[in-house]
């Protein structure tokens, strides 16, 4: 028994009308997620700015979920081989946000413990004038006659032999 080319066509449009649905989807969440970054950078509002990020990563996870389900045909499969992906990826999400915690954790604990201790980070550094040609060169002997004659100058007088 042969399949006749009018049998496939009412299924070929409505795989076609399911591409272009999720299509205009995943257009509209890029679309928003831009408009909330851009509107974003003028904020001053530090709590607003959390906010709209919060949206944007539910935006992004709403589109990673229209493209595994769709895209990669997992929508229409059984639900044990969903499961087969799903809960090893939610496994990894759990294992990247506990070593971020433990990592945070970590960090706050050495600042605490050890009062000595500066992050690199937070240390200013103060930028240095720069010089051209001969008058450079000139400072650096200057500079370094300048440490000889320091470290002469506060050489400890040696201790007496008895």
């Amino acid at each position: 028994m042969s399949h006749s080319h009018t049998d496939q066509e009412p299924h070929n449009a409505e795989a076609m009308a399911e591409i272009k649905k999720v299509t205009i989807i995943l257009s509209v969440f890029t679309i928003i997620e831009l408009i909330l970054g851009f509107w974003m950078i003028s904020m001053t509002s530090m709590a607003l700015k959390l906010a709209i990020k919060g949206t944007i990563v539910i935006l992004m996870m709403a589109k990673a979920f229209y493209i595994v389900a769709y895209f990669m045909h997992l929508k229409h499969e059984v639900k044990n081989l969903i499961m087969t992906i799903v809960v090893p990826l939610m496994l990894f999400v759990w294992f990247i946000g506990a070593f971020l915690w433990d990592g945070n954790s970590f960090r706050n604990l050495r600042n605490d413990y050890n009062p000595y201790f500066k992050e690199q980070a937070t240390i200013k550094v103060e930028k240095k004038e720069e010089e051209h040609g001969a008058a450079k060169h000139e400072a650096v002997e200057t500079k370094h006659e300048t440490v000889e004659t320091k470290k002469e100058a506060t050489k400890p007088e040696p201790a007496p032999y008895y």
